[in-house]
């Protein structure tokens, strides 16, 4: 994807949703950053391609296949690929494949060795991660869905500006009253 050069490009990172078995719907609060997306990375574990069409409809969609998911969205989306937004290059890869979910960050920097990638992009763990290795930004969104052990629920804000890369979590619990919400940025 490329912008107006120098313009501010907004990327909303998701991964694991595992959807419709972990939520019927998109929460919204990352309904509401989708509205301003200029695109969107899924890093997998989708479950239903019927997603692909609901996010596209926000704005662009780059995703992988996950370990969840079935030979369609596997043909549709492989399960490795580099995203370029003007100048930057992202890696993106779900991870699995890994002996133990504690290996899944390496499994996922191992995919890209030798690639000029200055971001990473992962997920299968829905532990959110973002820190830098080596000059490349090592991120993984959580999940919007399915917080497993994790205090909250959680997705990715990265912002491309002039060649610089910044990224976010953003992380919220899902309330009867409503939603709190919560940032951390990288």
């Amino acid at each position: 994807m490329r912008g107006k050069e120098g313009a501010r490009v907004k990327i909303v990172v998701v991964a694991d949703t595992h959807m419709p078995r972990m939520a019927r719907k998109l929460p919204e609060p990352l309904v509401r950053e989708l509205a301003a997306a200029d695109a969107i990375l899924h890093a997998g574990d989708w479950t239903d391609l019927k997603l692909f069409k609901e996010l596209s409809d926000f704005a662009p969609v780059y995703g992988v296949a996950g370990n969840n998911d079935g030979p369609e969205v596997v043909k549709r989306l492989g399960y490795r690929k580099i995203v370029r937004f003007e100048n930057v290059a992202i890696g993106l890869v779900h991870g699995h494949g890994a002996a133990s979910r504690k290996d899944t960050e390496q499994n996922a920097i191992r995919a890209f060795e030798g690639e000029a990638v200055q971001a990473i992009v992962y997920g299968h763990s829905h532990i959110p991660v973002a820190k830098v290795l080596n000059g490349i930004l090592i991120f993984n969104p959580g999940s919007p869905t399915d917080k497993r052990r994790q205090p909250a629920y959680s997705f990715g804000v990265m912002e491309l500006e002039g060649g610089s890369l910044r990224a976010r979590h953003l992380f919220f619990d899902r309330e009867p009253s409503g939603t709190k919400n919560r940032t951390k940025s990288t």
